[in-house]
């Protein structure tokens, strides 16, 4: 079979379908996507509120709760816990099929009426303030992140602990303001680093210690900004550059910033990763276009965050862990097979279109259902009717257009219009940002900011330069965001690990150090390119002509080096 090249029909540019994608779509039995990989990540993934939380009721106990659900979103909330008891009956909410609406309609109605938990947690511990995250123990405005501990104003932390005002980190312990990291302790305001210890603003080094304002180092100790001193020079030069006061920490980042551009940078980071696209790989064997996977994940392709043992699966986000055959999915996995069309799906076998359910077989459109087998709509058949009603299901959907987007159900995911969060309150605000008139437009929901109903008592710029000068008193006040102008606090163990460490108070608040981070990172797509290195090598001379595909766009100022041109000035 040949590749095809078909046209999105939601941006309307053109998308190549591989002979490998034909034959993943034909074992699962879906038809070819209408959308092309970027456009389904970015609906996916308007299903997904990581950072978004609200202050609600729990609809049955009266308790007040925190909760990604807005509490005029129009749906049912319960308390997390109570969620997990069997003090209610999710099956009390089944309905019949009816063929006379679309089956997203009835997949929509099904959703405002089951009660949802308040926060999408599994197996955590104070973990009130956590979105997506499984595994944790006192976790504060935490999301997308498993197995760890003590853990602050993170996203995708896993197997960490005792860090705070991190991205994609693995591995880490006592980390502040890093940015995908593996295996360092002690390190702060790094990039893209692994085993690394006791050091500061590190972009792409390893195995280095008590170093700062370096790039491209292998096995280092005592060097600043790429020179080497004896351990003596260091510490008093550590002393001279005080990155305790905020203004000397800002003069810092610029001048690592500049180091940054200047320096080469690797094309991807594919580590043991054959025949493998994509950037942040580990472990891994025949990925394409994949972002963030780890461990023992073999033939899958369009797929961020997760891994862990996946294998023949295609379009999710955060999925995996001993899992195969997922495809247009989110939050999912776990031991499973066969998740088809959703998100939040643990431990489940052959289930479609369906929204957080754990250890269930054979479903089709159900939500918040546990430990059951043939249902449809959360009502119960047995074998043969649910076998029965399947194929008439389908061919419903195949005849039937999806709502606000005029094609075909079957073989898409639910569209953004039914979502039950506004655009602007998921990740796909972060990945394609919209204006509030451009989503509205979309049919897509908005939800403007509520005011605050705080009032700062002090502005950040008048906040102590030096971390030194900072006591108790501090978690009292509310503080002015310098970027949005929002308040925000300093809590009591945030103030504890910052003097611990000599670093000075933030000046932004978590959402806006969050986007700073986020910024940092190339966003999940690929570019083809050729290697920018005009320097004579033992594979070349003169300018490289090796190409390869690459996170970084052609636009950006980054200068890009494939791998034997890296490996020959680092090694």
């Amino acid at each position: 079979m040949n590749p095809e090249t078909r046209i999105c029909q939601n941006c309307k540019k053109e998308f190549v379908i591989a002979p490998e994608d034909f034959e993943f779509y034909g074992k699962i039995g879906v038809p070819v996507p209408t959308f092309c990989p970027w456009c389904r990540m970015i609906r996916r993934i308007t299903w997904r509120n990581e950072r978004t939380l609200h202050n609600n009721t729990c609809a049955a106990t009266g308790k007040p709760i925190i909760s990604g659900f807005a509490p005029d979103s129009g749906y049912t909330v319960y308390e997390r816990d109570y969620w997990w008891t069997d003090a209610w009956d999710p099956m009390s909410y089944g309905q019949g099929y009816d063929f006379n609406k679309t089956f997203f309609e009835q997949f929509d109605e099904l959703m405002h009426r089951v009660p949802h938990p308040a926060v999408f947690n599994s197996r955590t511990v104070n973990c009130s303030y956590t979105q997506h995250t499984g595994e944790f123990k006192d976790g504060y405005l935490v999301s997308a992140s498993w197995d760890g501990e003590n853990i602050m104003y993170s996203s995708r932390c896993n197997q960490s602990k005792d860090s705070m005002d991190t991205f994609v980190i693995d591995h880490c312990q006592f980390c502040i303001e890093d940015v995908e990291c593996a295996k360092c302790a002690q390190t702060f305001f790094s990039q893209e680093s692994e085993a690394c210890v006791d050091s500061w603003f590190l972009f792409n080094c390893k195995g280095c210690t008590s170093c700062f304002g370096c790039t491209n180092l292998r096995n280092k100790s005592y060097y600043i900004f790429n020179e080497p001193y004896s351990k003596d020079e260091y510490q008093k030069k550590l002393a001279e550059l005080d990155p305790g006061s905020f203004k000397n920490l800002e003069v810092i980042k610029q001048k690592f910033e500049e180091l940054k551009q200047s320096t080469f940078h690797l094309y991807a980071k594919l580590t043991n990763s054959p025949e493998s696209t994509g950037n942040m790989l580990g472990n891994v064997m025949n990925c394409k276009e994949c972002f963030g996977i780890f461990d023992d994940v073999r033939d899958c392709k369009y797929v961020q965050n997760g891994g862990f043992g996946m294998t023949d699966s295609y379009d999710g986000y955060g999925v995996g862990a001993s899992a195969d055959f997922l495809y247009e999915i989110f939050d999912s996995g776990v031991q499973g097979s066969r998740q088809l069309f959703g998100g939040i799906i643990y431990g489940c076998m052959n289930v479609t279109y369906c929204y957080n359910l754990t250890n269930c077989e054979n479903m089709f459109g159900c939500i918040g259902l546990r430990k059951k087998s043939y249902c449809i709509l959360n009502k119960q058949y047995s074998k043969e009717e649910y076998e029965a009603l399947m194929p008439r299901i389908r061919a419903h959907m195949m005849a039937e257009p999806s709502v606000n987007e005029q094609q075909r159900e079957w073989g898409e995911f639910f569209p953004t219009s039914i979502s039950p969060f506004s655009y602007n309150e998921t990740i796909a605000q972060d990945y394609a940002p919209l204006t509030k008139d451009e989503a509205l437009a979309k049919g897509y929901k908005w939800r403007d900011k509520e005011p605050s109903k705080h009032v700062p008592t002090i502005q950040a710029e008048n906040l102590p330069d030096h971390i030194k000068y900072v006591n108790e008193e501090i978690l009292k006040e509310i503080i002015e965001c310098v970027e949005c102008h929002r308040p925000y606090r300093i809590i009591a163990r945030e103030l504890e690990f910052l003097k611990q460490f000599g670093i000075p108070l933030p000046r932004k608040c978590f959402e806006c150090r969050h986007q700073d981070r986020f910024r940092q990172v190339n966003p999940p797509r690929l570019y083809h390119r050729q290697c920018m290195c005009t320097q004579s090598h033992p594979h070349h001379e003169g300018a490289c002509v090796n190409e390869f595909e690459t996170p970084y766009p052609p636009e950006k100022p980054e200068i890009i080096y494939c791998e034997k041109c890296y490996l020959a000035e680092v090694a």
